[in-house]
């Protein structure tokens, strides 16, 4: 996985540890792009520290019911599941915030809580070093029934979308973009994160489309048609 200027080949080139940005329905995936708008105090140092480090954040997000056994005492519950991000490129607005982008590394699984003085949470971590591969899912991906549910979804709300980048676009990055952009609930994102392949991401954002289509307009065989 190559991220920015960094590549990640294997667990020597993850952290133990890492410092943790809670934030309640985003999505980061390996490959991805996440931006950003930093600005309270905790986090503008957990970025500092980690420009002056291996310039990488895990993103994930608070707890919502059934993804936590228990609450820590030193702050809220987390989901088990994130996704490491590397810090690709920071701007500073002049007005005390960062306007930051993370490139996705790998998924990772949380452990136990670091103790520490600093205002942001650590954890040590358990990576999924199966996302460093660079193994080819692109035929296992059904292209267009990811398309027509993603089109039946712009229509149905009546959007629209530069459907000559969406043709240009790989199956895994179509894959990854929409999963991230899709306007779901935590929840959903969170399936999305731990969906075990990409061929099973997608098939979960189609589900996921399909449901939101029926909640909202009915039928969504009809829709898809």
């Amino acid at each position: 996985m190559k991220v920015g200027n960094a590549r990640y080949l294997t667990e020597k080139d993850l952290p133990e540890t890492l410092s943790v940005f809670p934030l309640s329905g985003v999505l980061l995936l390996p490959g991805g792009q996440l931006p950003l708008n930093i600005f309270e105090p905790r986090y503008l140092e957990m970025f500092d520290a980690a420009l002056a480090g291996n310039r990488l954040i895990g993103i994930v997000q608070p707890a919502f019911q059934g993804t936590s056994a228990g609450e820590p005492a030193s702050g809220p519950a987390l989901c088990q599941v994130g996704c490491i991000g590397r810090i690709t490129s920071l701007g500073e607005t002049g007005d005390g915030r960062y306007i930051a982008s993370l490139g996705g590394v790998c998924r990772f699984r949380l452990m136990e809580e670091v103790a520490s003085h600093r205002p942001y949470r650590g954890f040590r971590i358990a990576p999924f070093f199966a996302d460093l591969s660079d193994a080819d899912e692109e035929a296992t991906i059904d292209r267009n029934a990811l398309l027509a549910a993603f089109r039946a979804y712009l229509e149905a709300n009546k959007l629209e979308a530069d459907w000559e980048s969406v043709e240009r676009a790989s199956n895994t990055t179509l894959v990854t973009s929409l999963s991230m952009m899709s306007p779901f609930g935590p929840a959903e994102k969170q399936a999305l994160l731990e969906a075990p392949d990409m061929r099973s991401r997608a098939e979960t954002l189609i589900a996921i489309t399909e449901i939101a289509l029926a909640r909202e307009f009915g039928d969504p065989d009809t829709i898809l048609q």
